[in-house]
């Protein structure tokens, strides 16, 4: 009896399976792509559309991959000082005032003591970061003199008038262009020198001559100036050469509130000489 062998079925052929791509491959892959999109884009939002098709491409390419200056280097470019005026009365043309001693000779003098305080005064403000020009009586330079501020220091009489000769004054141009600021720097300086020193405005001996000063007319216009006597050589010789600095520092604080735009109620404005 013959038995049918049957063939056996041929088994299907088993391919190995493809190995996954490796975690490092994928990102190595993608960081490129990226890369490429970020600069396209980067491409199509610098150029406007007159320029999407242009032909300086290697130009803007260039523009965009440039490292540009710090924000700060902008932000940290020094201002341009601000230049003050300090006239030292007398100085460079005679003595002013003349103090003698009880024998009859010459112990001080108003150009002296003007001088010192305007020293002073220049220190202070170039303390401050302003430029300040250290001026004569009739120096040349006044002469269409630009600033933002010029202040004549000044001093009275050594002799003994009365009980009452005691104290400071200040005074402006009469033709000046701006009342408004000449006003503002008149009353910085009556109120931060009276505070400072506690010397009173002595406003009743205010002279024609000083609403005149001859550098009131040969400065530039625009150049808003005062004149300060700090005080009388007699009656206030003490705090004028012994509190020198005192003094000083009254006026660089008027000059500094008319310069920073400090709050003062303003000082009346004269309008002719008595």
């Amino acid at each position: 009896m013959e038995t049918d062998l049957q063939t056996p079925d041929p088994q299907p052929e088993i391919k190995p399976k493809p190995k996954p791509a490796s975690k490092r491959k994928v990102v190595n892959a993608f960081f490129p792509t990226l890369g490429v999109a970020m600069l396209l884009a980067t491409l199509f939002t610098a150029w406007t559309p007159n320029s999407l098709f242009a032909s300086n491409l290697q130009e803007q390419l260039r523009l965009i991959l440039t490292p540009q200056a710090p924000a700060e280097a902008v932000i940290n470019t020094p201002q341009p000082q601000l230049r003050i005026g300090i006239v030292a009365g007398h100085n460079g043309n005679d003595s002013g005032a003349v103090c003698t001693n009880e024998d009859g000779e010459v112990d001080l003098t108003e150009a002296e003591v003007n001088l010192e305080i305007a020293e002073l005064v220049k220190k202070n403000l170039e303390a401050q970061n302003f430029q300040v020009d250290l001026l004569n009586e009739f120096d040349t330079r006044l002469n269409g003199y630009r600033a933002v501020a010029l202040v004549s220091i000044h001093n009275d009489s050594c002799e003994y008038i009365n009980d009452e000769a005691t104290g400071f004054k200040v005074a402006s141009s009469l033709d000046t262009r701006d009342i408004n600021r000449a006003q503002r720097l008149t009353a910085c300086l009556v109120d931060r020198y009276q505070n400072t020193t506690r010397l009173t405005f002595h406003a009743g001996s205010i002279t024609g001559d000083m609403r005149e000063y001859h550098a009131f007319s040969e400065i530039d216009p625009n150049t808003i100036t005062a004149i300060i006597e700090t005080g009388f050589l007699n009656l206030d010789r003490d705090i004028l050469t012994k509190q020198t600095e005192l003094v000083a520092s009254g006026v660089t604080q008027g000059i500094l509130c008319f310069v920073n735009n400090e709050s003062v109620i303003p000082t009346p404005f004269p309008t002719s000489a008595p």
